[in-house]
């Protein structure tokens, strides 16, 4: 599903190169759950961001489901982006001023679904989430668990192949963090393939493949059975 050969990403800092990607080599497949992990600055939010088409890498070649991604265009990217990729952030990342249905709803509008499959879809993923009586609450009168559940719903809602968690736990407390990963992870039953970005090593080992990454390389992966 992901192939990732010989990526490199590096960034100009004043009259530097800084490599923040070195040469990665890496396949996930369908159902995969991935944890990457490894100290700030080691690359890991951006090897996420370039799976995620937010970054293009400055060598190397990106296949995803079969197709070189490597050279799309911005719209091109943002279509492959919008109907195969799901994003959960560390900040939540939802519209204020809309409520928690029409944030759900908001990347259905923007790919063009028609209205009835929308609501459909909305009403199916608030009622998965238990979300269904704070459909008209906005994010300031929601909190931080239903936040994230929020946004694990809109992100599910145009049913990706690949989901995308960037410190998803890191603003909740340790109960909540577990319910939010146990949702994530009910996904890769589905065989969507989850990776997750972390500095919590517990977090990190419920993967069942675990990344570690150090100057912007891949050091190291163990294998395990997963859960908590």
């Amino acid at each position: 599903m992901i192939a990732l050969s010989q990526v490199s990403r590096s960034f100009t800092v004043g009259d530097q190169q800084v490599a923040a990607l070195r040469n990665i080599d890496l396949n996930i497949a369908a159902g995969d759950y991935v944890s990457i992990m490894g100290p700030s600055g080691s690359g890991k939010s951006t090897l996420l961001n370039l799976i995620g088409l937010l970054d293009r890498p400055s060598s190397g070649t990106y296949k995803l489901d079969g197709g070189n991604v490597t050279d799309l265009n911005d719209e091109q990217q943002a279509k492959v982006r919008s109907e195969k990729i799901g994003f959960v952030f560390q900040a939540f990342h939802l519209v204020p001023r809309l409520t928690a249905a029409m944030n759900i709803e908001l990347p259905l509008i923007l790919a063009g679904v028609a209205v009835a499959e929308r609501k459909a879809r909305v009403a199916q993923l608030l009622e998965n989430y238990g979300l269904a009586d704070r459909a008209d609450h906005r994010p300031d009168q929601l909190s931080g668990g239903q936040r994230q559940r929020v946004a694990i719903a809109r992100a599910t809602s145009m049913h990706p192949t690949v989901l995308l968690a960037d410190e998803p736990t890191g603003n909740l407390d340790q109960t909540t963090g577990k319910e939010v990963m146990n949702l994530l992870e009910q996904m890769v039953a589905q065989q969507v393939a989850l990776i997750v970005v972390t500095h919590d090593p517990v977090i990190g080992g419920r993967a069942t493949r675990q990344l570690h990454m150090v100057d912007g390389q891949i050091t190291s992966e163990n294998k395990s059975s997963g859960g908590t």
